[in-house]
């Protein structure tokens, strides 16, 4: 299993501090199945561990008019709303929301050029939360393939979520499939689009990134 390399020094870490508390279970419990129970929790919580940086290797869904799932995740918005950071109209949101179990990698929708990074302390309100995409700590990005072709990708934290890293890059040229940044734990992708996209995904439905098309430009 690949892992991606922010999940190195979490897994090393996490790995010292399970070590340390088996020895001190070994110390202060001496019923042994209460022992092989807790140690039995640690094996899970480090398996848990390297799991959630898992790097899947995936074949990209390549089209020109495609918009890619960033994430992997359940739909969870498709609405029409304003989108007051950056165009200052309305759009149209479709919100992934990345379980604990789900890849938290972000990639690419389409290629086209980066005109805007921004970073926004906040919150950490519950992913699922509709005040949490304004509220939450979260990373904006616009990527635009052409004039009229463009979407803010937002990187929402969650409750559970501590650091979201980005990696892109203001006037960087991006390529369809390729990673952006990775968010840690509980947490939710928007996507800013135009209104005359055609959608392709319904709420509730499951998304694969890299894979799943969640709306096609005219």
């Amino acid at each position: 299993m690949k892992i991606h390399k922010e999940g190195y020094k979490v897994i090393l870490v996490t790995l010292f501090i399970l070590m340390a508390l088996v020895l001190l279970v070994m110390w202060l419990i001496p019923n042994p199945y209460v022992r092989y129970f807790l140690y039995a929790g640690f094996i899970i919580h480090l398996l848990w561990t390297m799991r959630f940086f898992r790097y899947p290797e995936r074949e990209v869904n390549e089209g020109d008019a495609y918009i890619l799932s960033s994430a992997d995740g359940k739909i969870v918005a498709l609405e029409e709303t304003y989108e007051g950071e950056y165009f200052k109209e309305k759009r149209l949101l479709i919100s992934v929301f990345m379980s604990p179990y789900d890849v938290h990698i972000n990639w690419y929708p389409f290629s086209g050029v980066v005109k805007y990074v921004q970073y926004h302390p906040g919150l950490y309100l519950v992913a699922y939360h509709p005040k949490s995409s304004e509220e939450n700590e979260r990373n904006s990005i616009v990527l635009e393939k052409e004039e009229g072709k463009d979407v803010l990708i937002r990187q929402v934290a969650g409750i559970m979520a501590r650091k979201i890293v980005n990696y892109a890059e203001v006037n960087a040229e991006a390529h369809q499939g390729a990673e952006f940044g990775i968010i840690r734990f509980g947490s939710r992708v928007d996507f800013y689009l135009p209104l005359n996209v055609d959608i392709k995904v319904k709420m509730h439905e499951k998304v694969r990134a890299r894979r799943t098309v969640i709306a096609e430009f005219k």
